[in-house]
């Protein structure tokens, strides 16, 4: 907007319009309780979104973010069988330059790299493994809340993975289905709405970083 059209909008008793801050979404919420029962997880394909429980007590959801057309999170029942506080994904990265300016932000291990230019594995913190072939939940970018975006695995939101990692076990069962009957918050919600818990809610974890991401 011109310094003349702002003025004559002063001088007319018009204030200038201004866009309201996209109000941002929330990501998670966790109440866990620490009581009796084990932890278990559902993972829905359809909404993108995980619900946890203990003994049969919903405890939180999250967003999530799985596997995009051509790498579809296959559905079934799983247990967790490996957990490393940082692992790298030996099937993707990304190429960059000497600079860490990124060339090629979907790269894999055969994708030929350019002189001077260096392939990097993608990292995936808070790892928690589901299938022998490379399948896990794990820290990491969701771009769109409710839409698919990764190779396969499963991105929890980066400061809700440590939490569900601290109470995750070797042997923790884990369901993806393709819909669940109800929007899981709802009896998340319903369970806790007279409850003294301290939910804690959490925005996305801030900007994309530079590089393209994790997967």
């Amino acid at each position: 907007m011109g310094a003349g059209m702002l003025l004559g909008m002063v001088s007319c008793g018009l204030s200038p319009v201004r866009e309201s801050p996209k109000a941002k979404p929330v990501m998670y919420e966790w109440a866990d309780d620490g009581g009796p029962g084990e932890l278990a997880v559902t993972l829905d394909l359809s909404r993108q979104i995980a619900t946890y429980e203990r003994g049969g007590r919903p405890i939180g959801w999250s967003y999530i973010c799985t596997g995009k057309p051509g790498h579809a999170t296959p559905e079934g029942r799983y247990t967790v069988t490996e957990m490393m506080d940082l692992k790298f994904s030996s099937h993707f990265g990304w190429v960059e330059d000497a600079l860490g300016n990124v060339t090629n932000g979907d790269a894999t291990p055969a994708t030929r790299v350019p002189p001077g230019e260096k392939y990097v594995p993608a990292p995936m913190p808070h790892w928690m493994r589901l299938t022998a072939t490379g399948i896990g939940m794990h820290g990491g970018i969701i771009p769109q809340p409710g839409e698919t975006a990764s190779h396969g695995c499963v991105r929890l939101p980066m400061d809700f993975a440590p939490l569900l990692y601290e109470v995750v076990r070797t042997g923790t069962p884990v369901k993806v289905v393709s819909e669940a009957a109800t929007d899981p918050r709802s009896r998340v919600a319903e369970m806790h709405k007279d409850s003294s818990a301290v939910w804690p809610r959490r925005d996305p974890s801030g900007p994309s970083p530079s590089r393209p991401g994790i997967f």
